[in-house]
């Protein structure tokens, strides 16, 4: 990664922190965007909430080539049917899929500059299986794997790779927030729920982010790729 100019946003925690770290020891220079600037990296920092700022106002210091965007904000709203409101499935979609586009419309010009940019989005296991209390994340990740093999179709004249990951239950802040990683009790049922009998960490899913954005992955666009301990294809 010595040389290559990467954008990251949500790099304030959980994968997305873990992917700067990453990065930043293999030697790439970091442009991060978030509400928070993350601790121990050392980026070129925007503070930008997806929900209140435009793309275009907020990623104001983006340097005249990129060769990687990650969009890493997400989203656990884990209801039933009847309690999740419109607004709710609004805020999803703003989040995950409405972000992701902000994000790719201001970096596109840059990444199209580099001739071999890589654009990674992030999916959910949920995406792929039917899971109760998942409708709303379901319909704002599903729009996200459309919208990744949309784009790497339409970049792919100019080199420009687009693939998501969709990983499964991460131990991740956002996962404790929600609750379901909050006692001993909840972790061991978490671990027993995958075929490799844990659950993710964020090092799990950065790794495959990171390959994704290297020219080891030159030939790999418009995947969706399970890091999910093997809940989304076994038994």
């Amino acid at each position: 990664m010595q040389g290559k100019q990467i954008l990251i946003v949500g790099a304030s925690s959980g994968i997305g922190h873990a992917l700067a770290q990453h990065l930043q020891t293999q030697g790439a220079t970091l442009f991060t965007a978030g509400r928070n600037q993350p601790e121990g990296i050392q980026s070129t920092h925007m503070t930008w909430d997806v929900t209140q700022q435009s793309a275009a106002d907020a990623l104001n210091q983006l340097p005249d080539t990129l060769h990687g965007l990650v969009y890493a904000p997400g989203t656990i709203n884990l209801k039933p049917f009847q309690r999740l409101s419109i607004d709710d499935y609004r805020r999803d979609l703003e989040i995950n899929v409405l972000g992701a586009v902000a994000a790719i419309h201001a970096a596109y010009p840059a990444v199209k500059k580099s001739k071999a940019g890589s654009i990674v989005l992030f999916s959910t296991v949920a995406a792929k299986l039917g899971m109760g209390l998942h409708s709303s994340i379901s319909v704002a990740k599903s729009a996200v794997e459309g919208l990744t093999k949309s784009l790497a179709a339409e970049f792919a004249p100019y080199n420009i790779r687009v693939n998501a990951i969709a990983p499964s239950l991460t131990d991740t802040p956002l996962a404790e927030s929600a609750g379901l990683l909050g006692d001993d009790n909840k972790r061991d049922a978490a671990k027993k729920r995958h075929p490799l009998s844990r659950y993710g960490t964020p090092e799990d899913i950065a790794g495959m982010a990171a390959y994704l954005l290297s020219d080891q992955a030159a030939w790999v666009t418009g995947q969706i790729i399970g890091v999910d301990g093997g809940m989304g294809n076994l038994k």
